[in-house]
């Protein structure tokens, strides 16, 4: 079913998450809100799309919505037991009011957003025409210079898929969906290929995803690394049999609406999402997918292919120049998406492609002067400059589509435990690789390793079906009562001192086996921490089996003083080790004079999969998961429905996605809150009724901070295992991994987080254990581990697609 059209200039568009209730119908609520039907949204069950017409101009100005203004005098009415007027004019009594009001799961205006393509960062001009003539004698079919599928001056650097196609293994059968700016149909290496049926324009609302704007290629040319037809135009896809098609999301302003629905498009025929998009890769953004958009995620994970689940492939991001990380994205760090980094011909990391804990493999991109060949807009056109880890995503969606192909009935996570045990370790001599507790090796970098198509498909011939998922879910801890509102305000929590504060949760065998947990995949920790400069902050998690996890580093860009409100990690270093033990959190920052921060509290998941399949039970999304502490679902409605930001105003929340389609393009600023004045602050308000009655206080309060002030300047030089990440020789390399050392000698109280390195371009639900688990926080300590105090390696390129203004 193709959406409607949207009228965004004339109409104000809603999500409603309706909850069927006797006498409570969708249209009961609509007539009450004053708004009309437009229809189901995509594939989420109970979830419609409604409309209202725009006021007049002094009133939308002014910010007035006569949506949410009748939603909150339903509201009202629900909870007083009033008669309610509704906005049709008819009245309704209270207990009509209150079923209405209780069958309102979720309420959101919708606003127009854009999103960022992953593209490579821009190179050194090329050298003179006639030279490229004569180097790579251009008259002749591209395939020659896709280095990526037969590399002949690095051959153990490619796809290595050419073997499969010996095999008859080309793609037939599947279904890949380009979820970007369009995707040229005409093109003779994509039209034979091309899926019109399940293809989608929802930024012009078109049943075809055509690109229109001058640089709406980026679509067209990663589709042509999966399934450009081998034929004379131009290149030749992994996966060269298989189908496209187009979900048009990145030329314009989407709503959220939108998005989940192109999440979700065409679910039942396409196999996999192919996504080089996300936040902007700047190292100043911490956001993800809002509420409807996580669902819709999960929707194509629990319903898609029939119950195997969507497969959704990211790219992991390019920011890694200004000390992006992965973690901080949303999408990237999901457990239900295949984050993908790149590697170069040569084989070596490129200074774009973003490190973290949730990357699982890398694929071949740009990087030493040389990029990926592909499929370019026009009928007969090829792209020689494509790149990043925008290249880097498809590459791997074309060996996941041979899979398929030979194995339809492998699920989502199949998919990923193939990535896990089939990747082949690169650069094995780089520090960034450390052993993990399964005896495997993993890297920040590079994940697992680098994709190996052959490995991968002829390992997925004989794979036996994983059981179904399983989770446990720890309660939360809160350190020193700390708490956060829906209106994110910080309360409690502990003072992040010179050590850095800790604290441990404990994993046993009884909870396993109440939780019919059997074997570890994905570790997800959502840490709820005050700072006036989120940059500051690192984290880390270690293991009952000593094996740590970097969730965060300092982001010298990232001046946020919003903190990580309910922010969620993931990791996947932890992959196959035995649960069973503490799990120790650590929380750091640098120790700067003007700022400070309060670790207030934790949780902690781990999935992985299930002892009895026939106890399997499909995980629910909690919408308040963010709150400290967290909010479960109950029979009222919680009273605040969600507008998300203009363009340019103060966000709401950290984790509602904001993101732009193109670098010029600027994103808001993050949503600020006033820094918090600090301990003395947060004294006077746990002793505010006394405290302004006692002078002597106050000078014992001013005593204790000189002292203070003489512990930061004078005291703590001893020996500090801190975690340094500093560039190595050739300045392609991020040892996250490498925990130890600490302060430069001679460095002052105020921690530098990092230099910036410069190169030359081109330089390449609750816990179900029904037993007592015993839970403790273990109290901030001198001489728990510290933090950076060198350079990170972060090498990256800027964030473009073929040139430096393209996102």
């Amino acid at each position: 079913r193709r959406p409607a059209a949207r009228e965004y200039d004339t109409h104000n568009y809603y999500i409603v998450e309706h909850d069927v209730q006797p006498g409570a119908s969708i249209h009961g609520v609509a007539k009450t809100l004053g708004v009309e039907v437009v229809e189901p949204l995509g594939e989420l069950d109970d979830h419609w799309v409604v409309r209202t017409p725009k006021l007049s101009g002094d009133l939308e100005a002014r910010g007035f919505d006569p949506v949410l203004d009748a939603y909150q005098s339903l509201r009202v009415a629900a909870l007083s037991g009033d008669r309610l007027k509704a906005r049709s004019g008819q009245g309704q009594d209270a207990e009509f009011s209150k079923r209405l009001y209780n069958s309102i799961a979720f309420l959101e205006r919708q606003e127009l957003e854009l999103r960022e393509k992953r593209a490579p960062p821009p190179i050194k001009s090329p050298p003179k025409s006639a030279a490229i003539v004569k180097r790579f004698n251009i008259e002749d079919p591209y395939f020659p210079r896709q280095w990526h599928l037969a590399n002949d001056e690095y051959p153990e650097n490619m796809m290595n898929v050419t073997g499969l196609w010996a095999e008859g293994i080309t793609g037939k059968g599947v279904l890949s969906g380009l979820i970007d700016d369009g995707l040229d149909y005409t093109s003779e290496d994509l039209a034979d290929n091309f899926d019109a049926k399940n293809s989608y324009d929802f930024n012009d609302h078109e049943p075809l995803p055509t690109p229109k704007k001058e640089r709406d290629h980026h679509g067209t040319r990663c589709a042509g690394q999966i399934a450009a037809v081998k034929n004379k135009a131009c290149s030749i896809g992994i996966a060269y049999e298989s189908k496209v098609s187009g979900i048009r999301i990145l030329s314009g302003r989407i709503t959220t609406a939108d998005e989940a629905i192109a999440l979700n498009y065409g679910f039942q025929d396409v196999h996999l999402y192919s996504c080089s998009w996300g936040p902007r890769d700047d190292g100043t953004k911490m956001q993800g997918p809002s509420y409807i958009i996580r669902k819709a995620v999960l929707n194509g994970i629990n319903k898609g292919r029939r119950g195997k689940g969507s497969v959704f492939v990211f790219a992991s991001g390019n920011g890694a120049h200004h000390g992006d990380q992965c973690n901080f994205d949303g999408y990237t760090n999901s457990i239900y998406s295949v984050t993908v980094g790149a590697v170069d011909y040569k084989g070596l990391h490129p200074k774009y492609s973003e490190p973290c804990a949730a990357v699982m493999v890398v694929a071949y991109s740009s990087g030493s002067k040389n990029s990926i060949v592909t499929t370019d807009r026009g009928k007969n056109k090829c792209a020689t400059d494509h790149g990043g880890t925008s290249a880097a995503a498809p590459n791997a969606a074309g060996v996941i589509a041979l899979a398929l192909s030979v194995r339809p009935d492998l699920t989502w996570r199949d998919v990923q435990h193939l990535c896990v045990q089939t990747a082949r370790q690169i650069n094995p001599h780089d520090s960034d690789w450390s052993k993990m507790a399964s005896g495997k090796y993993y890297s920040y970098k590079y994940g697992f390793g680098v994709l190996d198509g052959w490995a991968y498909v002829q390992a997925a011939k004989n794979w036996k079906l994983v059981k179904p998922q399983a989770r446990i879910e720890t309660p939360t801890i809160q350190i020193s009562n700390g708490t956060m509102d829906e209106h994110k305000e910080f309360e409690g929590g502990d003072f992040i001192d010179d050590g850095g504060v800790s604290s441990t949760i404990l994993i046993t065998k009884e909870m396993l086996a109440q939780n019919n947990f059997e074997k570890l995949e994905h570790v997800t920790v959502r840490v709820w921490i005050k700072h006036t400069r989120r940059g500051d902050v690192d984290v880390y998690l270690e293991s009952p089996n000593g094996i740590r996890s970097v969730l965060a580093l300092p982001r010298e860009r990232d001046t946020a003083k919003t903190g990580f409100p309910g922010w969620e990690f993931m990791s996947l270093k932890h992959w196959g080790e035995s649960p069973v033990g503490n799990w120790r959190i650590h929380v750091s920052d640098q120790e700067l004079e003007s700022e400070e921060g309060y670790f207030l509290g934790w949780n902690m998941q781990l999935w992985g999969e299930c002892i009895d399949p026939t106890k399997d039970k499909l995980y629910e999304i909690n919408k308040h998961d963010d709150l400290l502490p967290p909010f479960r679902n109950g029979s009222i409605t919680p009273a605040r429905p969600v507008i998300p930001p203009h363009e340019g105003d103060p966000a709401p929340t950290e984790t509602h996605t904001t993101l732009h389609g193109k670098p010029t393009d600027n994103l808001p600023h993050d949503s600020t809150t006033p820094p918090w004045p600090g301990w003395l602050s947060d004294l006077s308000k746990a002793k505010k009724n006394w405290l302004m009655g006692v002078v002597g206080l106050i000078i014992l309060l001013n005593f204790a901070g000189a002292i203070y002030y003489c512990r930061k300047h004078f005291g703590r030089w001893g020996d500090d295992p801190a975690a340094t990440y500093t560039a190595l020789p050739g300045g392609e390399t991020m040892p996250m991994a490498n925990i130890t050392g600490g302060r430069r000698e001679g460095q002052g109280t105020g921690r530098r987080l990092y230099d910036v390195v410069e190169e030359e371009e081109g330089s390449d639900g609750a816990l179900a254990a029904r037993g007592p688990p015993a839970w403790s926080v273990a109290q901030r300590t001198g001489n728990a581990p510290g933090r950076s105090t060198g350079g990170v390696g972060f090498h990256s390129g800027f964030l473009a697609d073929d040139d430096p203004l393209t996102a």
